[in-house]
């Protein structure tokens, strides 16, 4: 088939099912893996270019709702008349699903289910040496800094979370993407910080600015140096790649428990 993905995390997804030669083109976003480096660009995830999608001439686009404004781009797909799917994923087993839900678009319904059952078996084991943890450090994941947005309940880093030994501190509250303020983020006391930012590669994040926040260094994770800046690309996407930040996640907040 001649599939052209619309952002990042559907690239990978079909990445995780082996098809990528399938790919005629990507989105400007799509870094991984390697070997989609080559293909034709059809533009940022927010501003699409459809007549370079259209002169591809897919069988099937790969089109997400994941981010606010993406939806013109489902409108884009009608006029023109393209065939494409809709992926939007909040949590691990949507994401699970979406290799169904693909793979049966695509021909290739065994092998999606065997990938299924392949993701999610990872994520049990997970499950299981958590039942190891005595003590859960508490996360705090910032996504942007000002204002702040952060990952809520209904999010798959609140899931990443629990599966590496540690829980989201904003878990209470019912949305997948929560905007609130320095003050809130002090008073909820985290133990770990998880600098994520969309968008920005880790050499631009900056944590000793971070530390400079009013009432931060009284923060316990500033008073015991625990922020973390990660590759968005591993935390930010819902991707089977989550499984590559969790792994590097227990690591950080629990390795002696998850050596094996």
């Amino acid at each position: 088939m001649r599939i052209v993905s619309l952002c990042p995390s559907n690239t990978e997804l079909l990445a995780y099912l082996g098809k990528t030669e399938w790919l005629e083109g990507v989105d400007d976003y799509s870094d991984w893996p390697a070997e989609i480096k080559h293909l034709p660009r059809v533009g940022p995830d927010l501003s699409i270019d459809m007549d370079k999608v259209a002169a591809l001439e897919p069988d099937l686009v790969l089109a997400s709702l994941s981010v606010p404004g993406m939806e013109k781009n489902i409108e884009a797909l009608d006029s023109k008349g393209l065939p494409y799917i809709i992926l939007n994923p909040n949590t691990l087993t949507e994401i699970a699903d979406d290799l169904i839900t693909v793979g049966e678009a695509i021909g290739i319904e065994a092998t999606a289910k065997e990938k299924r059952e392949e993701f999610l078996g990872s994520i049990e084991k997970y499950q299981e040496r958590t039942g190891r943890v005595t003590e859960q450090p508490a996360l705090y994941w910032e996504w942007w800094p000002k204002p702040i947005f952060t990952p809520g309940k209904a999010n798959w880093l609140t899931e990443i979370s629990e599966l590496a030994g540690g829980y989201n501190i904003f878990q209470t509250e019912a949305g997948a993407n929560i905007q609130t303020d320095w003050e809130d983020v002090l008073q909820r006391n985290p133990d770990h910080i998880c600098m994520v930012w969309v968008g920005v590669k880790e050499e631009k994040m900056n944590p000793e600015l971070v530390k400079k926040r009013p009432g931060w260094k009284e923060m316990t994770a500033v008073k015991h140096d625990q922020i973390h800046v990660l590759e968005e690309s591993l935390y930010c996407r819902p991707s089977p790649r989550l499984l590559e930040g969790l792994k590097k996640l227990s690591d950080i907040i629990h390795l002696e428990t998850f050596r094996d």
